[in-house]
């Protein structure tokens, strides 16, 4: 996907890039590939699949819910930005948190925070269930891309969700984790919103949005621990 492809694919998601985004992504691109050469942050270095497998990729959740009415959001296992960094280009209105476990990714993204002037962005290295007491019923919005499978990442993401709204999982071709997912659901007081299918443009690979809404306040005590969490996944 070259860059005028990106711009038109984006506005039929509703985006309208200016200038100053578009010279943030050729920074957030350029400095990607230069610091990929002596750390692995990502497997995808050209420029043109950069543009398509991440920064359109981040930008599709867009497809499934208006981030212009949101305030905040948290990006679980966020690597080097995808969908979190993205977003934040592009809805400079929504304070973003970004979480990630592994030190090398989240001093990328530091770094990178800083190459690109952005505010209202907070980057923790961490593992997400690690932050579950400090953030609990915190965001607006808690999504994920390419993170674990659904019944325990719906488990993990569900309390630091504010009640009534969102969790988002991005994922690939979902149908069988999704069914999985039935019963976590339903036991963390959650209501199937809306899935969307699609493909990615040029690739046709498979892309889902799984939105999640939550319906009940958590409770911190009412918690399972992650070693249960993982052992005995909420499903059927």
């Amino acid at each position: 996907m070259n860059i005028e492809d990106f711009k038109k694919e984006i506005k039929k998601l509703g985006i309208e890039p200016n200038e100053g985004q578009m010279e943030q992504l050729r920074k957030y691109t350029e400095f990607l590939i230069e610091y990929n050469t002596h750390t692995n942050i990502t497997a995808i270095t050209d420029e043109k699949n950069i543009y398509l497998k991440h920064y359109y990729d981040s930008l599709t959740l867009a497809k499934i819910i208006d981030l212009t009415k949101e305030n905040n959001l948290l990006d679980i296992g966020s690597g080097a930005g995808f969908p979190g960094m993205v977003l934040k280009i592009f809805y400079p209105n929504l304070e973003i948190t970004l979480v990630d476990s592994n030190n090398k990714k989240t001093k990328f993204l530091t770094e990178l925070k800083n190459k690109l002037g952005l505010e209202k962005l907070t980057i923790i290295n961490d593992r997400v269930e690690k932050i579950t007491k400090e953030y609990i019923n915190k965001f607006d919005v808690v999504t994920a891309r390419a993170v674990t499978n659904l019944p325990v990442l719906i488990e993990l993401a569900i309390p630091l969700v504010k009640p009534n709204k969102y969790f988002i999982a991005m994922k690939g071709n979902v149908l069988e984790e999704l069914n999985k997912s039935k019963y976590a659901i339903e036991q963390l007081d959650c209501h199937l919103d809306k899935v969307i299918e699609f493909k990615l443009p040029i690739i046709e690979s498979n892309r889902s949005l799984i939105k999640i809404e939550k319906l009940q306040k958590s409770e911190l005590n009412k918690l399972r621990s992650y070693e249960k969490i993982i052992k005995k996944p909420l499903q059927k």
